[in-house]
């Protein structure tokens, strides 16, 4: 097996150093990584077969869903396989020999430089947009300026040879991202085998009470709705949705609420049915 074999490569959005690249390796050690400049790029390279798997994230608690995975998921052509949860621990890196009082102007992407505000008023410094936190890494590092600092992961400072000049330097300390694992085929594990997610698509019809009717058995069978988003059609006559149930489609409580679901909507299709996080339910229990 070459080190390059596609079975054994994750793809993930961003330069190397990412968080994406921090959760594939976290995930999958023994794993490849292959970096893409885009979301679309990450998803042409399972469907291609030159990636066996893809980490996309999609939800943060703090800057909330990511718009473009969520507007591609419909349309991927992938299987949602496993999810994963990140920790998001900010840093800020520096040439070697840099220092907090050397630094004036401070590089990440958007989000990152949002979440980290309070750090980079207390210090009087300047913040310039870049693509992504890896890239700003790679931006400092190339530059070889002491006034010059990236706020991205320690990944990042170790890829790019950067020193980590403050750790933990987010507002919130709960900043924490959910990643799909996503596949060309599905995986579906067996009913009863532990907590399991299913995720899936459906539309309504624009009329009164539409959605209220196509949930109203996920309600009354007791199965708990994660997560729902909307789509809407560009003639805004029908909306479709994303959501997020605890459960296992051969579940009795589960079949019976697809079953009054597929009564009252169209175009009903499972995009996955996987493991729930050991995060998930370790969160849910401090609930």
């Amino acid at each position: 097996m070459s080190a390059s074999d596609p079975r054994r490569t994750i793809a993930f959005q961003g330069h190397p150093g990412a968080y994406s690249h921090l959760v594939c390796r976290e995930a999958f050690a023994d794993y490849q990584v292959l970096a893409c400049e885009s979301f679309e790029d990450v998803f042409a390279a399972v469907r291609e077969g030159r990636a066996r798997l893809a980490m996309i994230p999609v939800d943060n608690t703090v800057a909330g869903r990511v718009a473009d995975v969520h507007h591609l998921l419909p349309h991927g052509g992938l299987h949602i396989v496993g999810e994963r949860f990140l920790r998001v621990r900010h840093h800020l890196l520096g040439v070697p020999g840099a220092r907090l009082e050397t630094v004036r102007t401070v590089l990440s992407h958007t989000h990152a430089l949002g979440q980290c505000r309070a750090f980079l008023r207390r210090h009087g410094y300047r913040s310039r947009v870049v693509a992504d936190t890896a890239g700003a890494a790679m931006e400092v590092a190339a530059a070889k300026d002491p006034s010059l600092a990236a706020i991205a992961s320690e990944l990042a400072a170790e890829i790019y040879g950067l020193e980590i000049l403050a750790s933990d330097i987010e507002d919130a300390e709960h900043n924490t991202t959910r990643f799909l694992l996503l596949a060309r085929e599905p995986a579906y594990p067996p009913a009863g085998s532990g907590p399991v997610i299913t995720s899936f698509l459906f539309r309504v019809r624009n009329v009164p009470a539409a959605l209220y009717k196509a949930l109203g058995g996920f309600a009354t069978n007791g199965v708990n709705m994660l997560k729902l988003e909307s789509y809407i059609d560009g003639s805004f006559t029908q909306a479709q949705f994303y959501a997020d149930i605890m459960g296992h489609p051969e579940d009795r409580s589960v079949a019976l609420a697809f079953e009054e679901l597929r009564f009252f909507a169209q175009e009903v299709e499972i995009l996955g049915v996987y493991p729930a996080d050991p995060f998930r339910i370790a969160m849910a229990e401090r609930a």
